[in-house]
């Protein structure tokens, strides 16, 4: 009888890299843990969804200069141009067309954790980044990085930390700086808490642990955006993806990659859609009079067998308009229980008219609902509420065109 060799199965980089995207998330936490009953009013969150990388070296700061979203460098050139002097910021890779790439985080490496022998703060960085685009991200700036002359890997062991306190009432987080740690203040939506980097163990801080869902869950009640699976890779164009609002752009920037379509928007074009919370809920129950979360909606006698819930609506769903036809009104992106974030077509699924226009002929109408369809050929309804920090923005012509 002929021997036949054994062979190891082939297993491409990309199917590997998931593989061990979702090894990591599982080792932080139960792999499907049980549904949030209720928001948590403070907490401390692991983010397994998020990762390091550090672009380190004498030309590092430069090279993000000209290909993100906001500022890394002070100062007007030809003048000597040095490293702004805050902890972070949030910004944005776009592609050359001004297509969101990826959103990140970006901070001064104070605290060490590239593990450098001779560390430079000054020339150090640290780029929080979605873990399932982290390997791309790395290749996409090795890719560019031409004759620059800086190094970039990603971290195995540092981790990111997400703190909120809303039982007290002071305007600065109530909490000393760990040790070997980094913390900067989350401002993409006001009270969204802190960002927290360490070498891996979790930060001594007097708040209870909480999962990362809770986290999830605050973000999509804030109405913020995180990660590629809600600002879509190379489809989602920064303002509508609300990156304006939060903080990620700045608009008296010099050049960098996908600068002329973002300028070009703000100053001349009207942003007719943005990325806002909704509610999910049964057809044939009221709509929703505020955005509250439940872990499961749908006929009382449903909620009993578990009910629905969002995961039950695949991601790019489109959003149709009750007893009317007509272009869809958005995008469902993602959820947790009854709430999420869907991509909405202001002039349709809100009240609220754009600057310089008056409200349009068959624009939203009080009593419309909307739908989007789920599993099994289930439809649900579906509102979206526009929260109060952003109201002020979208009214403001600066903020929208």
């Amino acid at each position: 009888m002929a021997l036949t060799k054994a062979t190891t199965p082939f297993v491409c980089r990309g199917c590997l890299s998931r593989a061990t995207s979702q090894r990591r998330r599982t080792l932080t936490g139960a792999a499907t843990p049980p549904p949030l009953t209720s928001p948590a009013p403070s907490g401390l969150a692991p983010l397994a969804s998020r990762r390091l990388i550090s672009v380190s070296g004498p030309d590092a700061a430069k090279y993000l200069q000209g290909v993100i979203t906001a500022n890394i460098l002070t100062g007007q050139p030809p003048a000597a141009q040095t490293v702004r002097a805050d902890q972070g910021f949030y910004a944005a890779f776009l592609t050359a067309p001004g297509r969101v790439l990826y959103d990140v985080f970006i901070y001064r490496d104070t605290a060490n954790l590239s593990d450098l022998s001779n560390p430079d703060p000054s020339a150090t960085f640290l780029v929080e980044v979605d873990t399932d685009e982290a390997d791309r991200l790395q290749r996409h700036i090795k890719r560019y990085k031409l004759r620059a002359k800086f190094d970039v890997r990603i971290l195995g062991d540092a981790a990111v930390w997400q703190a909120w306190d809303d039982t007290t009432t002071t305007t600065t987080f109530p909490l000393p700086l760990p040790p070997n740690a980094i913390i900067l203040p989350d401002t993409r939506a006001p009270s969204l808490g802190h960002r927290f980097l360490t070498a891996g163990s979790a930060p001594s801080v007097p708040l209870p642990a909480v999962p990362e869902e809770a986290y999830r869950l605050r973000r999509y009640l804030h109405g913020i955006p995180e990660g590629q699976s809600e600002l879509l890779r190379e489809h989602a164009l920064p303002l509508e993806s609300n990156l304006d609002l939060a903080g990620a752009i700045d608009f008296r920037k010099g050049c960098y990659v996908g600068q002329e379509l973002t300028i070009r928007t703000r100053h001349r074009g009207v942003v007719r859609k943005r990325v806002l919370p909704v509610v999910l809920y049964g057809a044939g129950q009221p709509p929703p009079d505020k955005l509250a979360y439940r872990p499961v909606f749908g006929n009382e006698e449903e909620e009993v067998g578990g009910g629905l819930h969002a995961e039950m609506v695949p991601s790019e769903t489109s959003i149709g308009r009750v007893g009317k036809k007509g272009r869809s009104a958005g995008k469902w992106l993602r959820g947790l229980g009854n709430v999420g974030l869907a991509l909405c077509r202001l002039e349709i699924m809100t009240d609220m008219v754009l600057p310089g226009e008056t409200a349009a002929a068959g624009g939203y109408q009080e009593g419309d609902e909307f739908v989007v369809a789920a599993a099994e050929g289930q439809e649900v309804r579906i509102k979206a509420f526009v929260p109060e920090w952003m109201k002020s923005g979208l009214s403001e012509g600066s903020s929208v065109h």
